[in-house]
């Protein structure tokens, strides 16, 4: 893929809200396969209707990630059938400690842990046989700017996007000499049912076709990190190199503490 070229063949999970929705929606053209995930079967019609309207061919699936087995099967016998450029593991869910702070139930947790993390890094192993051998392909893990220090409303998803961060990291430097590239976002807040059921302030929040457009344009060119807004990004990364316990000062006053 040239620079600013769009893949002809992509894999989305998480495909039915949110980022996930907007990336379908901003690839889909003619000529182009959209291999589609959803949970919610009726709101994966509606993307499918949609991506279908603006020319692309598309392959719907409607699952639970948290099925591991049944999600590496199919990511692996969609990327078999088809010469899949780009695969964007963008399934996710959130949990807080609630508007009163009285914590998050381990059930969801379980369940947080299962999609953000397990369900993500399933994804990208299923998919990475098929472009192994052709040396070629991009993979995509979608991390959250909560990576750069864990906010305190927040403590476990802050904790899974942190992993994927890592993990994506970690395979880049493994696959780049095989010619596969391998980015990770790091949205700050995007216009979504997730991002509207987080407690706290939602400063420089982006609509979902804006972070898409930037998302496709910095992964054609292959950045490592995809990170936005600016300002919300470097105030995250500054907390990550203060003390610890300035950065938590910091996030209380501006009431992101619990």
């Amino acid at each position: 893929m040239s620079k600013f070229s769009k893949p002809k063949t992509i894999l989305i999970t998480g495909a039915t809200g949110g980022i996930g929705e907007a990336l379908a929606l901003f690839y889909a053209a003619p000529g182009v396969t959209l291999i589609l995930h959803g949970r919610n079967a009726a709101k994966l019609a509606e993307v499918v209707a949609g991506a279908t309207a603006k020319g692309a061919r598309v392959l719907p699936q409607s699952l639970d990630v948290r099925d591991i087995a049944a999600l590496m099967a199919w990511v692996g016998a969609a990327c078999e059938a088809e010469p899949v450029d780009l695969v964007i593991a963008c399934a996710g869910v959130n949990a807080n400690i609630g508007v009163e702070g009285g914590g998050e139930a381990w059930a969801d947790i379980d369940a947080l842990l299962d999609i953000n993390v397990k369900a993500a890094m399933a994804t990208i192993n299923a998919a990475l046989p098929s472009m192994r051998r052709r040396g070629a392909g991009q993979l995509v893990l979608m991390s959250s700017l909560a990576a750069y220090f864990g906010l305190p409303l927040t403590p476990s998803y802050s904790a899974s996007k942190a992993a994927v961060k890592a993990y994506a990291e970690a395979l880049r430097g493994w696959l780049q000499p095989e010619g596969i590239r391998v980015n990770v976002v790091m949205p700050g807040y995007v216009d979504s049912k997730m991002s509207r059921e987080m407690p706290g302030p939602k400063p420089f929040m982006w609509t979902p076709e804006k972070a898409a457009r930037v998302i496709a344009r910095r992964l054609a060119s292959n950045w490592p990190r995809i990170s936005f807004p600016f300002p919300l990004n470097f105030g995250c990364w500054g907390l990550s190199a203060l003390r610890p316990s300035v950065s938590t000062w910091i996030l209380q006053r501006l009431h992101y503490g619990g």
